[in-house]
């Protein structure tokens, strides 16, 4: 008897498949059906959620996505443009560069801030029905974090420390498309109370409110990040271009700090 030859495993997957001809994403076709017709952003909430977005979801998402791709020289920016210049053969060692510092003080705040927020919600037994209510959850949730001696994730900013501006312009748009829901609710009643327990106010931060608003357009929790990431890569490749078009700031970074190192006794630094 011929041998009965052996059964492929099967790896069922919801993504992306192809075959001799043709391609597919979430089961349409990628050249007659998406390419063309869905942009980018729509691309990635669909891929996260596996559900396709409103127009509505889209321009929230999207909006999401442009305020964090870049905010000048932050440290992710430096490694990248530094990593460049180590090893220009190595661009995807320069996107990894900066993507690996995206943790808890830069960028890894959008996951703190909706991690926190979500928490807090899931505590409650039923949602407040006005502001007043949100503001007595938003003190309480505060009182705790100080209580623990911890920081309330999306509070205060390097730079804007007057207000950051993607955060009415986020909130506004949430807004406009129906989709301000409890996280955005609550981080903004942290706002308006913080100053009540912290004795001083701090601006609600961009990456904090993109964090509330993920969590209210359904992306899970563990995800965050990640969609931060995403949007961050753009920025650092935009980085990578502009020292390819025109070098010299990853090189003046490493002379400046390179050539004004200046040596200390370990002991005087104990």
């Amino acid at each position: 008897m011929p041998d009965t030859p052996p059964s492929m495993p099967q790896f069922p997957t919801s993504l992306g498949t192809s075959d001799l001809s043709s391609m597919s994403l979430m089961g349409h076709d990628v050249t007659e059906e998406l390419m063309g017709n869905v942009s980018f952003g729509e691309l990635a909430y669909w891929l996260i959620t596996l559900e396709r977005p409103t127009k509505q979801q889209s321009r929230l998402f999207e909006a999401v996505l442009l305020g964090l791709a870049d905010h000048g020289f932050t440290p992710t920016a430096i490694a990248t443009r530094v990593t460049f210049l180590s090893a220009p053969d190595s661009i995807q060692g320069a996107l990894a560069a900066g993507l690996l510092g995206g943790g808890s003080r830069f960028l890894g705040v959008t996951e703190d801030t909706g991690r926190f927020l979500g928490d807090v919600l899931a505590g409650l037994d039923r949602l407040p029905e006005d502001e007043a209510g949100w503001d007595e959850v938003a003190l309480g949730a505060v009182r705790a974090q100080r209580e623990k001696g911890a920081f309330v994730p999306g509070l205060g900013h390097p730079v804007h420390k007057d207000g950051d501006p993607r955060t009415p312009r986020l909130v506004q748009i949430a807004h406009e498309e129906g989709l301000y829901g409890a996280h955005l609710a609550l981080f903004e009643a942290i706002g308006r109370t913080h100053e009540q327990v912290l004795g001083k106010r701090l601006p609600l931060n961009g990456a904090g409110v993109s964090g509330a608003a993920l969590a209210d357009l359904g992306i899970p929790q563990e995800l965050l990040r990640g969609t931060v990431l995403l949007a961050r890569c753009a920025g650092l490749l935009g980085h990578i271009a502009e020292e390819i078009r025109s070098p010299g700031v990853a090189a003046e970074i490493y002379r400046t700090v390179d050539r004004n190192a200046v040596y200390v006794d370990p002991a005087a630094q104990a």
